[in-house]
């Protein structure tokens, strides 16, 4: 009788993760260097999927934000800096990439990678020595807290109030101009000089037609 061979359990946590480039370094003044791409390996025997965390989401745009990776295969993440400003200079920001095992919904291994942006690659500032650098991004990243990163965010809409004030002010009027007696009509208390055409009815009408479209799309 074969007995099958079973893949040893994981600790959440244990599983090596193979990402190239370690840092992302966006260039203000190049407009092509605000769009990087992360390559996510899987050199193992099963599939993984993955999923992308950021301490600053709304600096970035990150296509496939989650995902799966095929056993022996690589997967690109491509990632946009879309909040290119002075104020953001030298400010490191940390990616992280979260893989499990398809059918689990622990992690099974994490890998960080940072990301920072810069005014010039002409003006790169005098490499610090690699152990300042990083108790600096240590410090810096020491209580920070990563949060989902969506595939494509969406620019921002404002939320529709409702119909304006005049909106509505002018469908009563259209409604009440439709309630009073048309021209000619002689049994009415209403006075004549209120009395409507038909001409100024079908008017009315319209524009009430127009205005509840609008009011139904708000």
């Amino acid at each position: 009788m074969q007995q099958q061979h079973r893949q040893p359990e994981l600790v959440e946590g244990s599983l090596p993760v193979f990402v190239f480039p370690t840092e992302l370094v966006f260039y203000a003044d190049e407009q092509t260097s605000h769009k990087q791409v992360l390559t996510l390996y899987n050199p193992y025997e099963f599939a993984l999927k993955f999923k992308v965390l950021c301490t600053a989401p709304n600096k970035y745009t990150v296509v496939d934000a989650t995902g799966a990776v095929k056993p022996q295969c690589c997967v690109d993440i491509v990632i946009r800096h879309r909040d290119v400003r002075a104020c953001h200079y030298g400010v490191y920001d940390k990616f992280r990439l979260q893989v499990s095992e398809q059918s689990q919904r622990k992690a099974l291994g994490r890998k960080e990678v940072t990301a920072t942006l810069r005014p010039s690659a002409s003006q790169e500032p005098p490499s610090p020595r690699p152990q300042d650098e990083e108790r600096r991004i240590k410090e810096q990243f020491s209580d920070s807290e990563f949060f989902e990163q969506t595939a494509f965010q969406t620019e921002s809409r404002p939320v529709a109030g409702g119909p304006s004030l005049l909106t509505v002010l002018l469908g009563l009027v259209c409604m009440a101009a439709l309630m009073l007696p048309t021209l000619g009509e002689q049994e009415s208390t209403v006075p004549v000089y209120l009395h409507l055409s038909v001409n100024k009815k079908l008017v009315a009408a319209y524009v009430l037609g127009l205005l509840t479209m609008v009011i139904l799309r708000t």
